[in-house]
């Protein structure tokens, strides 16, 4: 486990170089003994997300395999991951579990997190699989067999798309599970096991989007992007995802009901997105401002991130790194791996290959400058590539601000035609919002 206390800081940097990554909701507790349990969606990415999000060392649950996998059993191990002998890998090794449960609650006794992912299977389905009871049965447990609290916190893994670098990632810490009703009856009473397992489902669901198919996903999130736009809300937040939340569940609802009233509205939601995504354009950009005092504030508020300072870092970080970039995808397509595991794959080989280079060029700069000048460029380069990258980011939503901007006054007609429609279309959303609401 030497790796353990520093665990929680080299995830955190490797999610946030990887994605684009944000964490909501508020933090579960700092210290003592807690259960932090997740959706699956991302094989072994997934700890180091949620590690990242409870902003401690986190020890994880995990399928006895990976300890012995030739990529990642040393990662596995030397984090403090915890084995489990699931019957579908070897039936002769599940009574070894019993070493499992032992092992968490050693740890729990002396004040770990304990990571699980309750569906036991990493997965790509649009929703949550159906939750093991092995969770439950560990705070049960650890409840009679120590008085200390134990704090059971869900946490919702949302990625925009998994395998593709610098794409978003959210992590979404919801509110502690109520159970203490639950905690003197222990890990042996079936019915206290049902009826805890059935409350972190519900918790996870509280923090994940739980969709009929993938295909939902856009129009769900079309519809919350144009009631945001026109009620002023704020893009990314919590309440976003109660939102497109309650999308999915109207629309499961409409569907059973066939109402045909509720369809033709997601058809009209639907088919504004799709108009809105042939210009280039999302729901809030309707709502931009194309006035030249705008756009002069606009100009006054991004001129360090356009001057020459700025286009130095972001070429110089793209030629330096463009090497070790190709070759990470080429191996990693070479590779082979599920579409669960490619991020897992795209970090651990990046990892190697952006290393390697790294100490390449430093080492070239060494031999030819001699040693200071070497050490020198080992300590800038991940700085101009970091920098770089974030300058080249700015730099992609600046070109669309400004797209935008001429785009809008170009086709005011058009414009004002998208912002009447969208209007029209964020109104009858709320109302049937609030018509759901009031059944629940």
């Amino acid at each position: 486990m030497w790796l353990l206390p520093v665990f929680a800081g080299i995830c955190n940097t490797a999610v946030r170089l990887f994605y684009r990554f944000e964490v909501q909701g508020s933090a579960p507790p700092g210290s003592g003994p807690l259960l932090l349990l997740a959706n699956h969606p991302n094989s072994l990415v997934d700890p180091a997300l949620v590690t990242a999000a409870a902003g401690r060392p986190v020890r994880f649950l995990a399928k006895a395999p990976l300890f012995t996998h030739p990529l990642v059993g040393w990662l596995v191990r030397a984090s403090g991951a915890i084995p489990v002998y699931r019957r579908s890998d070897d039936p002769s090794l599940a009574p070894r579990n019993q070493e499992m449960f032992a092992a968490v609650f050693a740890g729990l006794s002396r004040g770990a997190a304990i990571g699980i992912f309750p569906e036991g299977i990493s997965h790509s389905q649009p929703s949550l699989a159906d939750l093991k009871t092995g969770s439950a049965r560990i705070a049960l447990g650890h409840a009679v067999r120590t008085d200390e609290p134990l704090a059971v916190v869900p946490t919702g893994l949302l990625l925009q798309d998994k395998g593709r670098f610098r794409s978003a990632a959210i992590a979404v810490r919801g509110e502690p599970i109520a159970w203490t009703d639950l905690a003197s009856r222990g890990e042996e009473d079936v019915e206290a096991v049902r009826e805890l397992t059935r409350r972190i489902d519900e918790g996870l669901r509280q923090v994940t989007l739980n969709l009929e198919s993938w295909q939902d996903q856009s129009l769900v999130e079309g519809a919350e992007a144009i009631w945001a736009a026109e009620f002023e809300a704020e893009s990314g937040s919590e309440d976003a995802l109660m939102r497109t939340q309650a999308s999915a569940s109207i629309l499961s609802q409409m569907r059973t009901e066939s109402d045909s009233q509720s369809m033709a509205l997601a058809g009209a939601v639907a088919a504004h997105c799709r108009r809105l995504h042939r210009l280039g354009m999302e729901p809030g950009d309707l709502r931009a401002r194309v006035d030249l005092p705008a756009a002069l504030r606009w100009a006054a508020s991004r001129v360090v991130w356009l001057g020459p300072l700025a286009a130095l870092l972001a070429v110089s970080g793209f030629l330096l790194y463009l090497i070790p970039f190709h070759v990470t995808g080429l191996v990693t397509r070479a590779a082979r791996p599920p579409a669960t595991q490619r991020s897992t794959y795209q970090i651990l080989i990046g990892a190697v290959v952006y290393s390697l280079w790294i100490l390449l060029i430093a080492w070239t700069v060494g031999h030819f400058f001699g040693l200071g000048w070497g050490l020198l460029t080992l300590a800038l380069q991940p700085l101009i590539g970091i920098t770089g990258m974030w300058t080249r980011e700015r730099w992609r939503g600046y070109w669309s601000d400004m797209r935008r901007f001429f785009l809008i006054r170009s086709r005011l007609h058009l414009i004002q035609n998208l912002r009447e429609r969208q209007r029209d279309l964020a109104d009858k959303l709320d109302r049937l919002v609030r018509d759901w609401r009031e059944t629940l």
